[in-house]
């Protein structure tokens, strides 16, 4: 399902290229200078994109909310660690004693087994629930970057009227196209100068 719609994505952009070179290639039959504005067809179709991977590494809300995320993951993979580590010490010195029949009898012996492997289990369950708890924060993050990009693309756009602004993201989307259609810097530059603004 997500390979159709990268599929589709793909389509669409080299569609949209081909439109525009084939519309940028048809000569006018008047001598006056083309004047058209940068990202304009002589359609009119105003067409822009973006960056993604640069967008990212530059946009400060992303990078802030990522040091973030990955601090969390050290944390609970430290945490997790240092679990595990005394569980199997414990575990350690628990076939230690069994060896040297050091347990004062057999049910006492079954009784440290089996807090050992309710503690082995609590330590499973928690790292599950820490990790479904980390990909749930992942998530919503994802949409709080995209809403943001949305809604500040909504306002640029207000000002400087494309019909489309497509995403680039390596060769996912676009295969090519002109560098004076990329408006990336133009983005990058005022999603970080709003969030500064609501940060303040």
């Amino acid at each position: 399902m997500e390979r159709m719609n990268y599929l589709a994505k793909g389509i669409l952009a080299v569609a949209a290229v081909l439109l525009l070179t084939q519309c940028n290639g048809k000569k006018s039959n008047n001598s006056s200078v083309n004047n058209t504005p940068k990202g304009v067809a002589q359609t009119g179709l105003r067409v822009a994109y973006v960056d993604v991977d640069t967008l990212l590494t530059k946009y400060a809300y992303w990078n802030e909310l990522n040091e973030m995320m990955m601090k969390k993951e050290e944390n609970i993979r430290a945490t997790l660690n240092q679990k595990a580590r005394e569980l199997q010490q414990e575990g350690a010195e628990f076939q230690r004693k069994v060896q040297n029949n050091a347990f004062v009898s057999e049910d006492r012996a079954q009784q440290e087994n089996a807090r050992l492997q309710k503690k082995q289990q609590d330590l499973q369950e928690m790292q599950n629930r820490l990790t479904n708890e980390l990909q749930a924060e992942n998530q919503k993050n994802s949409i709080q970057l995209r809403d943001s990009i949305n809604h500040f693309l909504k306002e640029y756009n207000k000002t400087h009227g494309y019909s489309m602004i497509f995403s680039n993201t390596g060769f996912d989307n676009l295969l090519y196209a002109d560098e004076s259609y990329n408006i990336t810097k133009d983005i990058v530059d005022g999603l970080n100068a709003r969030y500064k603004a609501r940060k303040k």
